[in-house]
C-alpha cells in the first residue's frame, strides 16, 4: 500500500491517475458495490486482517461489506462518561491536538491548514481563533460510528463538497487533505463548552458521511452518524478558554503524537 500511495502522490503519472480515482463519482460507484450483497465475500478477509472481534457487534443484519464496516456495537461496549463538564471523544480513533492561531490550524499531520478553507467561511473561522482543534483519525479497523461530544442544540448540517483523498501520511505531505476532502459539519451550542464545531471528513473511497439529525436537541454520547468504507477523520473545534484537555492529550500539540482513544472516553473538562 505504501508503494502505491508513493506512486499516486509522488509522480506525475500517479497524480494524473489520482485525479480520476479521487473523483466523487468513482466513490459513489464503489459505495454502491459495497452496499450490495455482492460485496459480502470481502467481509471475512477484512475481519481477519484487522483482528475485529465480531462478538462485540450486532451482526444480525450483516449482508454486505458496508454492513460490516459500519457495524453497530453492542450495548455497554462503549460506556459514555456522563460526568457534567467532561468533554468526551466522539469516536474510536487516534487523537492529536492543535492550537488555532491567526485562522490557521497548526500541526495537523505535520502540515498547516487554513481554518477558513476547512470551514469554507472566513466569518465562522474567526470565532475559533486561539481555540483548540481536536483531530480524531479513524483507521479501517476502528469503529466507524460516532457520537455528540456534549449535550446541546445542534444546527443544520453543512456539507462542503470536495475531492476524496486518503488520510495516510504520504498524502498529507502532498496536498492539504482536510481542505480538499468532502466534509460535513454542524454547530453545537453545548451545555458546557460554548458553541463548538463537530466535523466529519471523508477520505478516498468513502462513499458517504451519514449524519442522522438536522436541527435538533441532542445528548452527549447520542449517536450522531456513521462513515461508510474508508479511513476517515472527525474534527472538533473549541472556542478560546472553553475547555482544558487532560494532560496526556494536551501534550500532543508539542509532540505531534497521536493517542488512541475510544468513543465516550473523557479527553478534557470545562475550563
Amino acid at each position: 500500500m505504501a508503494d502505491i500511495l508513493q506512486f499516486l502522490y509522488g509522480s506525475m503519472a500517479g497524480r494524473i491517475l489520482l485525479k480520476g480515482l479521487t473523483a466523487p463519482a468513482l466513490s459513489r460507484v464503489c459505495g454502491n458495490f459495497l452496499d450490495s450483497e455482492r460485496s459480502a465475500f470481502l467481509i471475512d478477509p477484512f475481519v481477519r486482517k484487522n483482528h475485529i472481534k465480531l462478538e462485540d457487534f450486532d451482526t444480525d443484519h450483516m449482508r454486505s461489506f458496508n454492513d460490516c464496516f459500519s457495524r453497530k456495537i453492542k450495548e455497554g461496549r462503549r460506556p459514555i462518561d456522563r460526568e457534567p463538564g467532561h468533554l468526551i471523544a466522539p469516536c474510536d480513533g487516534l487523537l492529536s491536538v492543535s492550537r488555532i492561531r491567526e485562522n490557521t490550524i497548526l500541526h495537523v499531520k505535520n502540515s498547516s491548514y487554513s481554518l477558513e478553507d476547512l470551514l469554507a467561511s472566513r466569518r465562522l473561522a474567526a470565532h475559533y481563533k486561539d481555540g483548540l482543534c481536536l483531530v480524531y483519525r479513524l483507521c479501517v479497523n476502528h469503529y466507524h460510528r460516532y457520537a455528540y461530544v456534549d449535550s446541546g442544540r445542534k444546527s443544520r448540517n453543512v456539507f462542503i463538497p470536495g475531492r476524496l483523498h486518503t488520510v495516510r501520511p504520504i498524502a498529507l505531505e502532498k496536498v492539504p487533505v482536510f481542505a480538499r476532502n468532502c466534509r460535513e459539519y454542524c454547530l453545537l451550542k453545548t451545555d458546557y463548552f460554548g458553541t463548538l464545531v463537530q466535523m466529519e471528513v471523508g477520505a478516498m473511497l468513502v462513499g458517504r458521511i451519514v449524519n442522522y439529525d438536522q436541527e435538533a436537541q441532542v445528548e452527549r454520547g447520542q449517536e450522531k452518524g456513521m462513515f461508510q468504507y474508508g479511513g476517515s477523520t472527525i474534527i472538533v473545534l473549541l472556542q478560546k478558554d472553553k475547555a482544558r484537555l487532560l494532560p496526556e492529550f494536551a501534550d500532543t500539540e508539542a509532540s505531534g503524537r497521536e493517542i488512541p482513544v475510544r468513543l465516550g472516553q473523557q479527553v478534557g473538562r470545562v475550563l
